[in-house]
C-alpha cells in the first residue's frame, strides 16, 4: 500500500512539473505574437506590441507555472531571471514585470487590460482571455 501511495504521488508531481503553459492576452489584442516576441517582452527588450501599444507583462509569483514559463519560453531558470532583472534594476535600465499570485489573478488582470500579456497553466484557460502560444 505504501509503495502504491508513493508511486501515485510521484506520478502526480511529475505531471504537475511538466504542465503546458499558455501565454495569454486580452481578446481585443489583434497583434501577432510569436515565441521570440514573448521572450523579448519578458526580458524587457520589447516594450510594445507590433501596433505600437505599450505592452504590460505580468509574471506569476514563484510557482511551478512561472518556473515552466521561464524554462520553456525565456530560456532561463528563475534564479537566473531574478539575477538578470536585479542587474537591470540596479543600473536603471529596466523594471521587471509585476508579479501576481496565481493563474486566476493573471486571467483577471489580462481580461481587464487591453495591453496586458501573461501566462497561466494551459488547463486553466477561460474565454475571458486569448491564447497566443502554448509551450
Amino acid at each position: 500500500m505504501k509503495k502504491l501511495l508513493i508511486a501515485t504521488a510521484m506520478t502526480l508531481c511529475s505531471h504537475a512539473a511538466f504542465a503546458d503553459v499558455a501565454v495569454i492576452v486580452n481578446p481585443a489584442n489583434g497583434n501577432a505574437i510569436d515565441e521570440g516576441t514573448i521572450k523579448k517582452i519578458y526580458l524587457g527588450k520589447t516594450k510594445s506590441f507590433d501596433d505600437g501599444t505599450k505592452v504590460n507583462p505580468v509574471n506569476q509569483d514563484g510557482n511551478s507555472v512561472s518556473d515552466e514559463f521561464n524554462d520553456k519560453v525565456v530560456g532561463k531558470s528563475s534564479s537566473q531571471l531574478n539575477a538578470y532583472w536585479s542587474k537591470l534594476v540596479f543600473t536603471g535600465k529596466g523594471t521587471p514585470p509585476e508579479k501576481l499570485a496565481n493563474d486566476q489573478a493573471v486571467i483577471d488582470f489580462v481580461a481587464a487590460n487591453g495591453d496586458a500579456i501573461g501566462y497561466i497553466d494551459a488547463a486553466k484557460v477561460t474565454d475571458k482571455v486569448k491564447v497566443v502560444g502554448t509551450f
